[in-house]
């Protein structure tokens, strides 16, 4: 615990020339991250890193400062910073701080602060191994990556609460390159969660490995896919990419009120099909995108967003909040103590359906059915977007058909959701780290097997696909 009578000097003198609200995040975060490649340990990094940011909001304005100096003195210089940046008359703040207790408890078995390094080389050695197990000359890149994080945070503001919260994150990602010849084919999966070293007793390593490593062999004998309009089966397998770009986003309330989301003054109206609902969850356990207490000290709260076709609510931080006159509903989220808190997603999923997945691929004479979704783009402002499909089927008289590859989907996320007209009762998860305004938190997303009556099937950019699971790897 930081001592609160130096958080509470620390935010008066943030106040002491004006504004309406100050804050102070400050963060403590242990991580190590390991990539294996070419069959042996290519990096292990670990590091600390301790700071606080400081921010004072005046109407519509943010004035905000950071520091690795958690000193008293380094603290009341960097509110002296955001202070000197609000207009204001001199004025003397008194703060009492009460400390406020997360309603969500997470539990963590197994540290990952508890456990040895050698031990979790022994698990990314592991996968590795079980990706070249399948004994095909073909694979010719095998990239395992694991990370974790500890964090404890501490955060205070001038409305007179204290919060902490202690985050674990652990995760491990595969990727296989398989060529033949002059195809090239990537396979690649990732898991992870607010967890420590339990994670691998939900997800198994093995397994992980083994089946991205077969899908990139397999993709190596599919079939172009088709192009043209076509029905769409999108697996619960898949995730939750369409959701979250092509809905998510647009979701955010500064999005909204910049009208820079094509969802902006549509709440109440009917956004998509009777049988779509869109849930954002933090509070779910285990998952990548999980949290107690957002980064402004707003506890966690499953918020409905879109119900039974009918948009109901936004995501919202404190600031965004303000500006509609309401209570943020907790979606203040930022990389670190570095970054300022803005509206994100955390697990942004469609909820279940009723139907049995099987039945929606057997009533679906022909079309192609997505098992893993690739990268993809979307315009927040108007819902377009292009996602590329990393695993896909035809799917021939109501039974999956060849593997196939190259396709891409095309469409408009709004109309998309209108005109689904099957949900499956089943739930898949992904799991990525999100960017946004330079930064990235970690979220996951979801949906059930659904059916698309209609939607343009493409030709594919390998280099997009590929560069963005490079680009998920470095991270680590």
């Amino acid at each position: 615990m930081f001592d609160k009578k130096l958080l509470q000097k620390v935010l008066a003198a943030s106040m002491s020339k004006g504004g309406d609200f100050a804050d102070i995040f400050i963060e403590n975060k242990k991580a190590i991250g390991i990539r294996c490649e070419a069959g042996k340990i290519e990096r292990i990094h670990s590091g600390m890193e301790l700071g606080a940011g400081i921010r004072v909001l005046s109407g519509e304005n943010t004035a905000f400062a950071y520091t690795n100096d958690v000193s008293e003195n380094g603290l009341l210089a960097a509110a002296k910073t955001v202070s000197s940046a609000v207009q204001g008359k001199q004025r003397d703040i008194n703060i009492d701080l009460r400390t406020i207790k997360p309603v969500v408890a997470f539990d963590f078995p197994e540290p990952p602060g508890e456990v040895s390094t050698a031990r979790k080389v022994s698990l990314v050695e592991d996968a590795d191994k079980s990706a070249r197990s399948i004994g095909d000359e073909a694979v010719k890149q095998v990239i395992v990556g694991y990370g974790d994080a500890t964090i404890k945070v501490n955060m205070a503001n001038s409305n007179g609460e204290y919060i902490e919260d202690e985050r674990m994150r652990t995760r491990l990602l595969v990727q296989v390159v398989a060529s033949d010849n002059d195809v090239i084919q990537t396979g690649y999966d990732a898991v992870g969660g607010l967890s420590g070293f339990e994670l691998f007793k939900i997800y198994d390593p093995h397994e992980l490995a083994v089946s991205v490593a077969r899908r990139a062999v397999s993709m190596l004998s599919a079939k172009p896919a088709p192009a043209g309009k076509m029905p769409v089966v999108m697996s619960g397998e898949a995730g939750g990419t369409m959701v979250h770009e092509a809905c998510g986003h647009g979701l955010e309330a500064d999005l909204i009120q910049k009208e820079l989301s094509v969802y902006a003054g549509k709440k109440g109206q009917k956004v998509a099909s009777d049988l779509v609902s869109v849930i954002d969850d933090a509070t779910m356990s285990k998952k990548y995108g999980s949290y107690a207490v957002d980064d402004e000290g707003i506890l966690a709260e499953p918020v409905t967003l879109i119900k039974n076709g009918v948009l109901e609510d936004y995501l919202y931080d404190r600031l965004s909040a303000k500006k509609d006159n309401r209570k943020s509903n907790g979606h203040g989220r930022r990389e670190s103590y570095q970054h300022k808190p803005i509206p994100r997603m955390g697990n942004t999923y469609i909820a279940q359906g009723k139907t049995d997945p099987e039945k929606i691929i057997r009533e679906t004479k022909s079309g192609l059915l997505i098992k893993k979704m690739g990268g993809g783009q979307v315009n927040t402002t108007t819902g377009d977007f292009v996602f590329d499909v990393a695993e896909g089927y035809l799917i021939q008289n109501g039974d999956v058909g060849p593997m196939v590859r190259g396709a891409t989907l095309t469409g408009n996320g709004p109309q998309v959701l209108q005109i689904i007209d099957m949900v499956g009762s089943d739930l898949g998860f992904s799991i990525g780290t999100c960017g946004k305004d330079g930064q990235g938190v970690p979220v996951s997303d979801a949906q059930p097997t659904i059916h698309i009556p209609e939607i343009v099937v493409g030709g594919t950019s390998h280099d997009a696909d590929g560069s963005e699971q490079i680009k998920q790897i470095r991270r680590l």
